[in-house]
C-alpha cells in the first residue's frame, strides 16, 4: 500500500520548515498556491509554475507539486488567458501547487545558494546578497585560488550548464553567490572583499560595476542555479515521508 500523507499536514510542515514566515516582503505568495487533493501519495517538483509542468505532473500522477517560482506574485487581478489554462491544467488534475521563493533561495539547509557551495566545494563563511532587507545569498573560500576558466569549467560540469563570464584578472578564491537574477548583489562583492561573484542570469549593467570593481563575473543560468534547492527539497521530502518525488525538467536555456 502506497503511503499517504494529508495535505494540511504537509503544507504545514514545509511552512516550517522552510521558514516562510522569514520573507515577509517576497512578491511571491509562498506556500499553497493553488488546493488539490486532501491525500499526497506522490509529489512533483520543478523550477517554474507553467502549463508544460502540469502537464506533466498530471501525466505521472503526481498530486503536490512544489516549484521555486509559483504563480501568483502579488495578487491576483483576473484568471484568464494563459492563467487560466494553466489553473484549469492544475484543477482538472486535482493537483496541489506549493511555491518557495526567497526562503528558498536563502535557506542554510535546502536553499539554492547554499546548494551552489556545496557541490562547488566552497567553505561557507557568511551571509551574501542584501535583497529586501536581509541577505538572500552567500559566500565562501575555495580549498585553494584557481582559475577562473577552470572554475567555470567546474560550474559547467556540475550544474551541467554553459556559463557565460567575464575575467577581471583575478584568480577564484574568495566567492559570492546569489542564485537566479541576484546580479545587484555585487555591491556585496565590492563591500566584502570578492573576487569573484556567481550568479545566474546575464545583466549588462552589472558589467561596468564589476570592471571598475575588478571583480569576476559568473552567469550560470537563471534556471540552472536554481534547480538545487526544489532537489534538495524533494530529497527531504521522500526521506521523510517515503513517497516517490519526481523532478520535472523544463530548462530555458537562460
Amino acid at each position: 500500500m502506497k503511503p499517504l500523507i494529508s495535505l494540511k499536514q504537509l503544507v504545514s510542515f514545509l511552512d516550517s520548515e522552510l521558514a516562510l514566515s522569514e520573507f515577509p516582503k517576497d512578491e511571491s505568495v509562498n506556500g499553497l498556491q493553488v488546493e488539490g487533493g486532501e491525500r499526497v501519495a506522490r509529489i512533483g517538483i520543478a523550477v517554474d509554475a507553467c502549463e508544460y509542468v502540469f502537464r506533466e505532473a498530471a501525466a505521472r500522477g503526481v498530486d503536490f507539486l512544489l516549484v521555486h517560482h509559483g504563480l501568483i506574485w502579488g495578487g491576483l487581478r483576473s484568471i484568464r488567458g494563459a492563467l487560466r489554462k494553466r489553473i484549469k491544467t492544475l484543477l482538472d488534475a486535482d493537483v496541489s501547487l506549493y511555491a518557495c521563493h526567497l526562503p528558498l533561495d536563502w535557506h542554510p539547509k535546502y536553499g539554492n545558494n547554499a546548494e551552489l557551495l556545496r557541490i562547488l566545494s566552497i567553505k561557507r563563511k557568511g551571509a551574501f546578497g542584501e535583497y529586501h532587507g536581509k541577505r538572500i545569498g552567500y559566500w565562501g573560500i575555495m580549498q585553494k585560488s584557481v582559475r577562473l576558466r577552470d572554475f567555470v569549467a567546474l560550474i559547467d560540469g556540475r550544474l551541467k550548464t554553459k556559463s557565460s563570464f567575464v575575467d577581471f584578472g583575478h584568480k577564484v578564491r574568495n566567492v559570492g553567490v546569489v542564485s537566479g537574477g541576484g546580479w545587484s548583489a555585487i555591491h556585496d562583492a565590492e563591500e566584502l572583499g570578492m573576487d569573484t561573484f556567481l550568479t545566474g542570469e546575464p545583466s549588462h549593467s552589472a558589467y561596468t560595476l564589476a570592471e571598475e570593481m575588478k571583480v569576476n563575473l559568473i552567469f550560470a543560468g537563471h534556471y540552472a542555479t536554481e534547480t538545487l534547492g526544489v532537489k534538495a527539497v524533494g530529497k527531504m521530502l521522500s526521506k521523510k515521508y517515503g513517497v516517490p518525488v519526481d523532478f520535472i525538467d523544463h530548462p530555458t536555456g537562460l
